[in-house]
């Protein structure tokens, strides 16, 4: 690898909307990996739910974020990025202030006779609405001020470095606030982060090809059906949802498991924070030098393949050290496969489209969340129960194996996958 051609093209080969666009993803990543990584314990411990009832919550908040971007993406292929990011921004500081104020005591008054399930529920549908336009903008950009499909490589990479940097620092600080003021003020922090961004956006950020407004809102939900009757396209992220269920039990069964088998009081979100992202931050972009030469359909099943390494090294002795080298192992097929997908996807969208195909591109993440998060909460609750708690690390293997085996086939029998 030439390093002073890389430098090069970080120079040259991007419009400045892409920096700005990536910085704000980065702070929204950091607020919302900051109070992910708290949710479930945060439901449990001071708002009174089950985890079967807290993985269902999770389930619908984090299923609707990453569903509702396909409508978000059509919308802002329509308003334009710079509108997108606008209304984002200000509902994700709404919403997650109003999530956090339910653990506040200056709040207590207001909520005590409220039904706090469904009070909950009806502020994280509202915030998922908030963040359902972030990432569709942010690709649609990254696509945008990539000036040449090397520097689009390239551009993908950077933009999954800085969502990991954001899923590291973030729990970071939510462990800092969590440990000295309460879980509840986590949900500040993230309040507070996405204001500033909304301000960044506003000052600085200008759409690379601002939106021609050829298409009726009409004609684009009518392109969002076309895409749903892709049979290939949506096999294919089918499988892919099978992934992400396992990934995302990183975030519901592994806080549940350190803190009632483990250590009470160890800092969880350090450690997932700092051995998944971490290495996504440190090894990210020399991976993506390193596999840019594979396929796309083989960097998927490598990924796939090694992600479904963790739970073995897991359930071989559950333990601290085993959890990290786990979820390095995952984070390792995560930056084989991530990058490259999101740069496919891009690639197949039509002219006009990125917004709507990046918002898809979430699509096997909305299906994981909604299936996955009650599902984790659920095998906890239930291995728990039966004193039997290597029962997680058991399934999840068995599931991170057929994704990889049916990943295979797809590849082998399907082909490429080519835009509705």
């Amino acid at each position: 690898m030439n390093i002073s051609s890389e430098i090069q093209k970080l120079k040259t080969g991007f419009h400045p909307s892409f920096w700005v666009a990536n910085g704000m993803e980065l702070f929204e990543r950091l607020a919302y990996y900051g109070q992910q990584i708290v949710f479930m314990i945060y439901l449990r411990n001071n708002l009174g739910f089950t985890e079967t009832e807290a993985g269902t919550l999770s389930g619908v908040f984090g299923g609707l974020i990453y569903l509702l971007p396909i409508l978000g993406g059509a919308l802002a292929d329509k308003w334009g990025f710079k509108k997108a990011f606008s209304v984002a921004f200000s509902i994700l500081a709404i919403g997650y202030f109003l999530i956090g104020s339910m653990g506040m005591s200056a709040f207590q008054g207001i909520y005590q006779d409220l039904p706090s399930y469904w009070i909950l529920m009806l502020f994280l549908i509202f915030t998922a609405f908030g963040g359902s336009f972030i990432k569709p903008a942010v690709l649609g950009t990254v696509n945008d001020a990539s000036y040449n499909s090397d520097a689009k490589s390239l551009g993908f990479a950077i933009y999954y470095w800085l969502v990991n940097a954001g899923a590291m620092i973030g729990p970071t600080i939510a462990y800092i606030v969590r440990d000295s003021y309460g879980n509840e003020f986590v949900y500040l922090v993230s309040a507070l982060s996405c204001l500033a961004m909304l301000v960044v956006n506003i000052m600085f950020f200008k759409d690379v090809n601002p939106p021609a407004d050829k298409e009726s809102f009409k004609q684009k939900m009518k392109n969002l059906f076309v895409v749903l009757s892709n049979f290939k396209f949506m096999i294919f992220l089918l499988i892919y949802s099978l992934y992400w269920i396992i990934f995302w039990q990183e975030f519901i069964i592994i806080p549940y498991y350190i803190v009632d088998y483990i250590n009470p009081n160890a800092p969880y979100e350090i450690i997932q924070s700092w051995a998944g992202a971490g290495a996504i931050i440190l090894l990210q972009i020399p991976i993506n030098r390193i596999t840019k030469t594979l396929s796309t359909q083989n960097a998927i099943l490598y990924g796939f393949a090694i992600s479904s390494l963790i739970w073995i090294i897991i359930a071989i002795n559950p333990s601290i050290p085993t959890i990290v080298a786990g979820i390095v192992a995952f984070a390792i097929g995560e930056m084989v496969q991530a990058p490259r997908y999101y740069q496919y996807i891009s690639e197949i969208a039509p002219e006009g489209q990125q917004g709507m195909y990046q918002g898809f591109a979430f699509l096997p993440i909305a299906i994981a969340r909604f299936i996955g998060d009650p599902f984790g909460g659920w095998l906890y609750q239930t291995s728990k129960a039966s004193g039997n708690p290597e029962f997680v690390w058991y399934s999840m293997i068995a599931i991170g194996l057929l994704a990889t085996l049916l990943m295979y086939l797809f590849n082998k029998f399907a082909g490429k996958i080519k835009a509705a």
